[in-house]
């Protein structure tokens, strides 16, 4: 078996395909035989590409890349509700198929060579390469395959069994090397070859003989087909993955010029300030900052100086990540729209963007901010059209159709906007929060309490002045500030008022959706944390995941997201498109970087000669 990728094949209609399995196709349905797959375009790379276009082909291998991470440790599961989970804890793992950072919407063939497939959809069948290899050395097959799956279906997250439960009909072995995956009538046709392909791979054999568990917390980290795996680790201090000396992948054209890194060591901290220490002091390697203020303030330390520091900004062409304070719809307080929109006036963006932020960050407006999919002004005519039969149907209000998107609200210099703070007042009054004699604000005798629950200290400097203005608003507002298990616990319980969430899209969502904003995985999803529940905007997600050409799905992203803006269940924070990182001056990247990936650990590479120079220099040992 060669390591480069089938030919592409689109088999007439009258053509008969035999496969391991027997298979016949009919006439008037005609098959692809590729090796990879896109609903609605055209792949950007060919079966016998050589590398992909990003990398450097060249890239040397060697030496170490070290980052840090917030927090705490006890697991490395990634796939399990319980405990927290090691930083990189699924490098291990590979899927059948995979995409590419310059070809996001696109899936290709990874750990199979091709993958078969009709023009209704109704299966698929995935034909494994004969050389992959877990990390014990035994050989990938396709009972491999089919136990993942159904592992995910049977211990996954509640979240992830709810938006796929009832999409497969049936997993065939066809030979060891070949698996069907036969879908059901009603399983949303963009979706079914991501789904089938996407799933890690697990070791049946390595599963069935421990005793292991998807939905349990393990130290014991479960082995895979990747070219990392756990070198050693000190709990809520360091994790050390080492690339692999028998990875099997390692000639395959879609790694050539990466994974070149032979460690990755994650340095663990208590908090942002001691691990900033530890960079300046040498002890982790890259930083990717998050923090305003130390990229505005803090780099002017010695090492920045002398140029043994690297201090840049790369561009970001991704979606800008929806992060936003959210309210927890399950408690009645929040129920009522005009509420959380009162609130919503008491963050200050403009303000803090100009005393904490330094003017670095723009403000979050939409779920698919920084792209075309971000609804603007008022809807157009494709939207309004989607949007008519949810207000015929009494599901929205009719203002949907002629209001311009919801845009977070402006806030003037000073921290307490007062012409926001009066429209906030109207706001609670109209829903029935009116000031008492203590200057709080009561409904039916109980005090308008609100709780910010977050585990960054980092945060305290922009979420305190939100809780002033709360309280002049007459909310009994505080910041409950507590360590990372805690936020998880109650995170998972839902046990919250608001919280700091983080909501990535993607360019060609679809199923996916459900697990952010669907009624069936409010309860159950670690990604609805606010636990929205709506009929117009169920209607709305079915709509997208059934969309049949790709401006048709824009248009419903569009209207989709002009509905959850237009819902107020968040308070919209910041984003900046650029990534801001610095990093010891012994690392080398493509340039230009591809449009969705920095990559750091993916295709950047250690360069021998300027580590020298700066171990000549005694900057790092």
């Amino acid at each position: 078996m060669t390591l480069g990728f089938c030919d592409s094949l689109v088999l007439g209609a009258a053509l008969v395909v035999t496969s391991a399995g027997g298979l016949a196709a009919e006439a008037h349905d005609p098959i692809t035989v590729s090796h990879g797959y896109s609903y609605f375009g055209d792949l950007k790379y060919p079966a016998d590409f050589a590398h992909l276009d990003y990398v450097n082909p060249a890239a040397p291998k060697g030496g170490e890349i070290s980052q840090w991470f917030f927090g705490a440790f006890d697991s490395f599961n990634p796939y399990a509700r319980k405990g927290n989970q090691a930083a990189l804890s699924a490098i291990p793992f590979e899927t059948v198929m995979t995409s590419f950072a310059d070809d996001a919407t696109a899936s290709y063939c990874f750990l199979c060579t091709t993958v078969e497939y009709p023009e209704s959809l109704d299966w698929a069948i995935f034909t494994l390469r004969d050389d992959v290899r877990f990390s014990d050395g035994s050989a990938l097959t396709a009972e491999d395959v089919k136990f993942s799956f159904n592992l995910f279906m049977e211990q996954g997250l509640p979240s992830y069994r709810a938006a796929v439960s009832g999409m497969v009909a049936e997993i065939e072995i066809l030979s060891p090397l070949q698996i069907k995956f036969t879908f059901t009538e009603d399983a949303p046709r963009r979706d079914v070859i991501d789904l089938a392909g996407g799933i890690p791979v697990f070791s049946k054999t390595w599963f069935e003989s421990t005793g292991a568990r998807l939905d349990d917390s393990s130290l014991i980290p479960f082995i895979g087909t990747g070219p990392y795996v756990l070198d050693s680790y000190e709990v809520n201090q360091r994790v050390i993955y080492v690339r692999r000396d028998d990875y099997w992948g390692e000639a395959l054209p879609a790694n050539i010029g990466r994974n070149n890194f032979d460690r990755i060591r994650v340095e663990y901290f208590a908090d942002s300030a001691a691990a900033f220490e530890g960079f300046k002091g040498g002890l982790y390697t890259f930083r990717s900052e998050n923090s305003s203020k130390q990229w505005a303030t803090s780099y002017d330390f010695e090492a920045i100086e002398a140029g043994h520091v690297v201090k840049t900004e790369l561009p970001d062409g991704n979606l800008a990540m929806a992060q936003a304070y959210v309210f927890n719809l399950r408690r009645e307080k929040f129920q009522d729209r005009r509420v959380r929109e009162a609130l919503a006036m008491m963050f200050n963006f403009e303000w803090s963007n100009a005393q904490l932020f330094y003017g670095l960050y723009e403000r979050v407006q939409s779920f698919w901010g920084n792209s075309e999919l971000e609804a603007k002004g008022v809807p157009s005519e494709g939207e309004r059209a989607v949007l008519q039969p949810l207000v015929d149907q009494g599901l929205l209000s009719a203002d949907i159709l002629t209001d311009e998107a919801v845009m977070a609200p402006v806030s003037g210099a000073r921290q307490l906007d007062r012409k926001n703070l009066r429209r906030a007042s109207q706001l609670m009054d109209e829903a029935g929060w009116r000031v008492n004699s203590d200057g709080m604000r009561e409904k039916a005798g109980q005090v308008f309490t609100l709780e910010v629950l977050d585990s960054s200290p980092a945060f305290d400097r922009i979420t305190n002045p939100m809780i002033e203005n709360m309280k002049a608003l007459g909310i009994d507002a505080r910041l409950n500030r507590v360590d990372t298990a805690q936020e998880s616990e109650r995170t998972r319980a839902y046990d919250f008022d608001v919280t700091t969430h983080s909501m990535r899209m993607s360019f060609e969502p679809s199923s996916g959706l459900e697990q952010y904003f669907g009624t069936k995985a409010m309860d159950q999803s670690s990604r609805n944390l606010m636990g929205l529940s709506d009929p117009a905007v169920d209607a709305l997600i079915e709509k997208t995941v059934r969309a049949q050409s790709k401006a048709e799905l824009n248009t419903n992203i569009r209207a989709l997201d002009r509905v959850l803006r237009a819902k107020r269940f968040w308070i919209p924070q910041w984003f900046k498109a650029v990534h801001t990182v610095a990093y010891y001056d012994q690392y080398g990247y493509p340039d230009p970087l591809p449009p969705f990936a920095r990559g750091e650990l993916d295709f950047w590479w250690f360069d021998a000669d300027k580590a020298a120079k700066l171990k000549a220099a005694g900057v790092l040992n």
